[in-house]
């Protein structure tokens, strides 16, 4: 039987297609991306990231000074937080040789784990690393998503890993999917489901219990 969240997956790939995401030239610039954009809107971790790309392979990164990826991280906001950041993750992936491969034949679980003790690195992001960077199936459980499921009708934990937890319950282990979920809620939910909500061209208005409530 197609649970829920599956069917409302493919609803969503349906209407907006493939999403491609995370736009990055390297497996590095995708998870140097996801500490970036923490507490900022990706058009500023794109132009940090182009300050960034002659630097983007973790050698030359580990040979730039603070200062120096201070100024070049600068349009991503909180710049001297994220150059810590940045520094503590290194240290971690250093145990991998820095090799995404290597990382990625690791337990998913242990993966996290480990993720989550470097400094800097919260749920989201380390999900993100996980999803993107190293091929695991786990599920973002943004802000995005608790939204759009709110609104649909579900009946939601309060945590971010008991809301993960309940959507990979309904999924296959397939990483695509993964992938392609959380870059379609979050179009969705820049197009139709914002904080202030616009109906007239949602796919999924048939199933949606907010929508049913404030109907005319």
């Amino acid at each position: 039987m197609t649970s829920l969240y599956l069917t409302r997956y493919r609803i969503l790939l349906d209407t907006y297609g493939p999403q491609h995401w995370w736009p990055a030239n390297s497996t590095f610039e995708m998870l140097i991306g996801a500490i970036l954009t923490q507490n900022t809107n990706w058009r500023n971790v794109a132009r940090a990231l182009d300050n960034l790309r002659p630097y983007l392979d973790p050698q030359s990164m580990q040979r730039l000074s603070d200062e120096r990826l201070n100024t070049l991280i600068r349009p991503s906001g909180f710049y001297r937080l994220k150059t810590a950041r940045i520094r503590h993750f290194l240290s971690w992936y250093r145990h991998y040789d820095f090799d995404p491969q290597k990382a990625a034949r690791a337990d998913g679980r242990r993966l996290r784990r480990e993720l989550l003790e470097v400094n800097g690195i919260g749920r989201e992001t380390a999900d993100a690393m996980l999803v993107y960077g190293f091929g695991k199936s786990f599920f973002i459980a943004d802000a995005y998503a608790r939204r759009l499921f709110l609104r649909l009708g579900d009946r939601l934990p309060k945590t971010y890993d008991a809301l993960r937890r309940q959507v990979e319950t309904q999924l296959p282990d397939d990483p695509a999917i993964y992938r392609e979920y959380h870059a379609l809620i979050v179009e969705h939910g820049k197009r139709c489901c914002r904080a202030k909500p616009d109906c007239r061209f949602c796919p999924l208005t048939a199933m949606c219990a907010w929508r049913k409530a404030h109907a005319d």
